[in-house]
């Protein structure tokens, strides 16, 4: 192998490999092809797929230094000032975040002094107190999510706003975990508390109950009750917000080079594409060259919430810029970059890590598949192919899969040996589950098209562990569920009451736990089980209750005639269904 190291970029396409080595590109193809990835001399590859590639024809290959563009320096503490906190309000649609967001700007001093804010661009500035906070408008639970994928934590606190007339809808749990994955401070807005039939406190108890309790229950969030029509509460929550701010103690770098995300873009008649940017630290001017995402341009035209001309944005100050060559995705990231050559290049790039991602998922998409198809045949056995570079290889891949198996699934080899995947390989898994786990081996000509008419999967590996991960996961899905049985309480039979029909009452009392309605009574006698029955009813005196404390004297319900006499001891229990894990 040579000792000379060769630099290439992260993402590559098959010609420049095969010329950056020296070879002919039909090296490069067959290398791949023996890897299990068919590309043509354009198609892109990633670093990791070009370095296993070069190893096999002998050359070292080393990762480009990425574009750095402006340099971002570490935030010098001196430079360092307060910024203004950025706010999302989530929730669920008919529980008056709109409303709430309204009036929001109505009672905002600054608002008013300029007549008003208009909400056109997604995000805007309200001033409270001479103290600044930055609303998201509508950022969706999709875009909230992708922005924490993209790493760009751009939300300081969430107001999840709840009616009090309604409750905990599943919008609303959906954006309390939204909120949770991102580790972003929450206040509950409980709105609409000024209607007849609000009940604020059973709404604080569904939060207890999903692990947001109140600050006066010993909980750590924060509780705001307000009304978006008469504007009662909002001074609270806007003060809210600002102690919140000030405790997070917010600062960011405005010397620093500029970063953003964006909010959302569209195209606009007579100014093209156009994108909202939210800045996240150092400065935004004018006239600089910026890549976002996929595409790339130079400012033509900053405006801020009111629409007003800028020349600059600073940290947490919501713009909207034209001057991009095409349209963003929300979430993409904003970079600033020196000439219009290097945010080109850097864009192109961010293209191709998408295909390349793209081309990546595929795998995984397959494998989801194969674990459906899997689990639906309900089998107990999961039967492979395994083809394998060498011995050592296969034998260290099978030891690996034994240790899967399980009292629930055995992991089986319909065949394993050394060499590329054949038309043989595909007859034998056709006739079993249909999987081929191919380890650093191409295929045998007319393999692909094969597999495709028999419907058989062919996994591909370089790592030995994403191997057994891979596999894990399909064996996990194939566990069945378990049925747990989680005692209630006992109670002792005291007397037996005959009613109209097959229904039966029996009465006794209650010696620890409790009686609950709905659940299952298992009926003992001398220490032996005599038969188990569905309670119908618990009742005290002559109303019907759902449950009653130990030390309590009531009558138990049945709709079938029971086997109950006086001092058996009726085993209070319910059954729920668990999945089984590795």
């Amino acid at each position: 192998m040579s000792e000379e190291k060769i630099i290439i970029p992260q993402i590559v396409t098959v010609g420049e490999l095969a010329g950056a080595l020296g070879v002919p590109v039909s090296n490069v193809i067959g290398e791949l092809m023996k890897n299990g990835v068919m590309a043509t001399i354009n198609e892109h590859i990633d670093f990791e797929t070009a370095e296993i590639v070069s190893e096999y024809l002998g050359f070292k290959v080393e990762k480009e230094q990425e574009i750095s563009g402006v340099s971002c320096e570490i935030p010098d503490s001196k430079n360092l000032v307060p910024r203004p906190p950025v706010v999302a309000v989530l929730g669920h649609v008919d529980h008056g975040k709109t409303s709430l967001l309204d009036k929001i700007r109505e009672t905002n001093v600054v608002a008013k002094e300029s007549g008003g804010i208009t909400q056109h661009i997604g995000a805007y500035q309200v001033e409270y107190k001479m103290k600044k906070i930055t609303f998201l408008d509508t950022p969706g639970h999709e875009a909230f999510e992708a922005m924490r994928a993209h790493g760009a934590q751009i939300t300081d606190i969430a107001i999840i706003i709840v009616a009090a007339d309604d409750g905990i809808k599943p919008q609303t749990t959906e954006a309390i975990k939204h909120a949770q994955n991102a580790n972003t401070p929450m206040v509950v807005a409980i709105n609409k508390i000024d209607k007849p039939d609000a009940d604020v406190m059973r709404v604080k108890k569904q939060f207890a109950e999903v692990g947001l309790s109140p600050h006066e229950w010993g909980g750590s969030t924060e509780f705001v009750e307000v009304s978006a029509k008469s504007a009662q509460g909002i001074d609270k929550l806007l003060e809210t917000i600002i102690a919140m701010s000030e405790i997070l103690d917010l600062k960011a770098d405005p010397q620093n080079c500029a970063q953003g995300v964006v909010i959302e873009s569209k195209i606009e008649t007579g100014k093209g594409p156009v994108a909202t940017i939210l800045m996240q630290n150092g400065t935004l001017f004018l006239g600089e060259w910026i890549q976002v995402g996929e595409t790339y341009g130079r400012i033509k035209a900053m405006e801020d919430e009111k629409g007003k001309r800028v020349k600059s944005a600073g940290p947490a100050m919501p713009v909207r810029i034209s001057g991009l060559k095409s349209v963003p995705q929300a979430a993409d990231l904003l970079s600033v970059f020196q000439t219009e050559k290097e945010a080109a290049d850097e864009a192109e790039k961010t293209k191709k890590y998408a295909h390349v991602k793209k081309m990546s998922n595929v795998k995984s998409l397959s494998l989801d598949s194969i674990s459906e198809q899997v689990a639906q045949n309900k089998k107990d056995e999961l039967c492979l192919v395994i083809k394998a570079d060498v011995v050592g290889s296969l034998e260290a891949i099978k030891e690996n899969l034994k240790k899967l198996s399980n009292k629930y699934v055995q992991v089986k080899f319909t065949s394993e040996a050394v060499g590329v995947i054949t038309e043989s390989d595909i007859q034998m898994a056709s006739a079993s589950d249909k999987i081929i786990i191919g380890f650093k081996v191409g295929n045998a000509p007319g393999v692909d098209t094969l597999a495709k008419s028999k419907k058989v999967k062919i996994l591909r590996y370089d790592v030995i562990y994403e191997l057994i991960d891979d596999i894990k996961k399909i064996v996990s899905d194939m566990l069945p569920t378990e049925k747990i049985e989680i005692p209630i309480g006992t109670l002792k039979v005291l007397a037996v009451f005959k009613v109209s029909g097959h229904k039966s009452v029996v009465g006794g009392k209650i010696e620890d736990g409790r009686a609950e309605k709905g659940v299952w009574a298992r009926v003992k006698r001398a220490g032996e089980i005599i038969a188990e029955y569905p309670i119908a009813s618990v009742q005290r005196e002559k109303e019907e209750v759902d449950s009653l404390p130990a030390g309590t004297e009531c009558g138990i319900g049945f709709e079938v005639k029971v086997d109950i006499i006086k001092d058996d001891v009726l085993e209070f229990f319910r059954t729920e269904e668990k999945k089984v894990t590795l």
